[in-house]
């Protein structure tokens, strides 16, 4: 019993404690009186700090400081969170200078969010363990490939609503080389003049909306590349800038956003993996019948908001699996002969549209058999009701199928 007695009064001692004099806190169970903790979770968001609430536990695995003032990290601070997977530093004032190896020792951190604050360039201490960086909405002009050395593991990256380019250059070659593992890239509203040249092979998506891009270069995958989903929408690219190298290594390409740019022609030599083709808000006049000839895999082709006026008979019928075709708002003055057999859905309104061939809606095999369609949008057109061939919807499943107002 005394043996038992002897171990037992240090942890008595201990439950006890002593009340330290100072304040170091960052006891487990301890929650800074500015934030809520649930669990291992410190919410410290909207609470106009101006630096990081003291007595933060060491042991929390999710830091969120979001939309705060705070425009400096005490040094060493974050060294000792050595269990924190996730920090969120969202619309702060943090500048440069004050995050200067804020981040260096930090052993477990996986996710880092930076976006919506003052940096002027990529933090160059970042730690190896980091899987996913946002730094959008900063004021980026530039980056080197010593800041990426240093995170391989990186999954995700967002650099949207910056000035990476700043309108008259790239990035550097191959920049983002050392990033061997990057999924996701997102440069989203930047001032990109080109797409960038060698980019790691393992991205699967690239987002490069509303830049100012008008070339996309043969080189920017150096090798077969993973790449799944392209968007290029809202930029100045014209059948020039797409060169028949552009997407030479973009063999599994299956999604690709040209919205918003200025080609006259659908764009030829385009990957045969595509499933999603968006090419609306172009220049656009008419489709030639070769235009879809190898897109054996496509499913949605958007060319609304075009200037098509002309479509060649039969230049949808190539696309066996095609499910939704949107013409809207062009010029066309009759419905395309020869739509695929597979569609589900056709947007034509807006147009002016007088007439529907017989061989519209209905030929081939749907002569005889009922069509897959269960939308035909031809409100908004010229249509004569008094004058349409009623043949030429036979094979249609009903009169809730087609919409003319």
């Amino acid at each position: 019993m005394k043996k038992d007695n002897k171990t037992q009064k240090p942890s008595e001692k201990k439950k006890k404690g002593i009340t330290p004099t100072h304040f170091p806190y960052f006891k487990d169970d301890y929650c800074p009186p500015e934030c809520a903790c649930y669990g291992r979770v410190v919410q410290c968001s909207d609470k106009g700090v101006d630096k990081v609430p003291y007595g933060i536990p060491y042991n929390a695995r999710y830091i969120l400081l979001m939309n705060n003032h705070i425009n400096s990290i005490q040094l060493d601070l974050l060294n000792e969170y050595v269990s924190m997977e996730f920090l969120v530093l969202s619309n702060n004032q943090l500048t440069d200078g004050a995050i200067e190896g804020a981040f260096e020792g930090v052993p477990a951190l996986k996710r880092l969010y930076l976006d919506r604050n003052l940096l002027d360039s990529v933090p160059t201490d970042l730690p190896v363990s980091l899987e996913e960086l946002r730094l959008d909405n900063n004021h980026l002009s530039a980056m080197s490939e010593a800041a990426w050395a240093r995170c391989p593991r990186l999954l995700v990256l967002s650099l949207g609503n910056n000035s990476l380019g700043n309108g008259s250059e790239s990035l550097p070659n191959a920049v983002l080389s050392p990033l061997c593992n990057l999924r996701t890239l997102n440069l989203d509203h930047n001032q990109l003049t080109s797409v960038p040249l060698g980019l790691p092979l393992s991205i699967k998506e690239l987002y490069l909306k509303g830049n100012l891009i008008e070339h996309f270069r043969g080189g920017a995958f150096n090798g077969v590349s993973e790449l799944l989903r392209l968007d290029l929408s809202a930029n100045r690219l014209t059948n020039k800038g797409l060169l028949r190298e552009s997407l030479l290594n973009a063999t599994h390409l299956e999604s690709l956003n040209l919205d918003g740019n200025r080609l006259k022609q659908v764009p030829r030599h385009l990957p045969l993996s595509l499933k999603t083709l968006n090419l609306e808000g172009n220049l656009i006049t008419s489709i030639k019948k070769v235009a879809f000839g190898t897109l054996k895999n496509l499913e949605h082709l958007g060319l609304a908001r075009n200037k098509i006026f002309k479509v060649a008979p039969g230049a949808f019928r190539t696309l066996p699996v095609l499910h939704q075709l949107d013409l809207s708002h062009n010029t066309l003055h009759e419905v395309p002969r020869q739509l695929p057999e597979a569609l589900h859905s056709v947007a034509l309104n807006h147009n002016k549209i007088q007439s529907v061939p017989r061989d519209a809606f209905c030929w081939g095999n749907k002569s005889v058999s009922l069509s897959r369609l269960v939308r035909v949008q031809l409100e908004h057109n010229l249509i004569d009701m008094g004058k349409l061939d009623a043949q030429a919807f036979r094979c249609l499943r009903g009169f809730q199928v087609v919409h003319f107002y």
